[in-house]
């Protein structure tokens, strides 16, 4: 006897793109270190990836939300290229990546 089929629907990645986002939030929120407030934000624009390229599932065949999400993460590449050099700086010049204990960027 074959297994009950499967239909995975806009609901379900909804869901996995609303505990993305909640990751990354809490990620955002609870971390100190610079390397992992950029994961907190890797993680919310991958579940906007997700919402752009569920709902373009939904269209009359456009790939517009797919190009969106080529877009997104293209910024989020250069995101981070600009961040980790930014990052780098700080611990060339402060010896710390903690965002706590780098008050100013001038002295």
């Amino acid at each position: 006897m074959m297994g009950a089929i499967l239909h995975i629907g806009l609901y379900h990645y909804l869901a996995v793109a609303a505990v993305l986002l909640v990751l990354g939030l809490y990620t955002l929120a609870t971390r100190r270190n610079a390397i992992g407030v950029l994961l907190g934000v890797e993680l919310i624009l991958n579940a906007a990836n997700l919402n752009f390229v569920a709902f373009a599932g939904l269209g009359n065949g456009d790939a517009g939300g797919q190009v969106v999400a080529l877009f997104v993460i293209a910024l989020a590449a250069a995101e981070s290229v600009v961040a980790l050099a930014i990052v780098l700086a700080i611990f060339n010049k402060y010896r710390t990546i903690e965002i706590d204990k780098v008050s100013r960027m001038k002295e």
